[in-house]
């Protein structure tokens, strides 16, 4: 891990358990200094800057926001790494949108990938808690190439 990394997250439907599960750590404060938790889509743009046209062209639960949402965590951070959330964690979800998808992009000053991952219809705390493990690889993942 790069000297003086700093993590950063943007979180929509785990609420903050990554940024909660990053500070249970002693000496966390090294290395994290802020979360946002962006529920509502006026809180993505208006504190991480995704566009409302990406919202409207693809929703909330889409790579492409959660792209918006991990390079405005990194700028507005001032952060090394920046991982993004956004899914439905249920119950419901639609046809084209099931319960259970969760879409992550994981941002560096040099990189910036996003994938879907469909955990199924596990219930609300198991799909929450499966995004809030599979973001935490991705930073470690993300520090180990620093």
């Amino acid at each position: 891990m790069e000297a003086g990394a700093t993590v950063t997250t943007a979180e929509s439907c785990t609420g903050g358990m990554v940024a909660a599960a990053i500070t249970d750590v002693a000496g966390s404060s090294n290395i994290f200094e802020r979360g946002f938790v962006t529920y509502s889509n006026q809180a993505k743009v208006e504190m991480l800057g995704v566009l409302s046209a990406t919202l409207d062209a693809h929703g909330a639960v889409s790579e492409e926001v959660a792209r918006e949402m991990a390079t405005g965590a990194l700028r507005a951070a001032k952060a090394t790494v920046a991982v993004a959330i956004s899914g439905i964690a249920g119950p419901g979800g639609s046809e084209f949108k099931p319960e259970g998808r969760v879409c992550f992009a994981i941002a560096t000053a040099q990189n910036l990938d996003s994938k879907t991952i469909e955990f199924g219809a596990l219930g609300r705390g198991a799909v929450r808690a499966a995004a809030r493990d599979e973001a935490l690889s991705l930073i470690a993942a993300a520090l180990r190439t620093k």
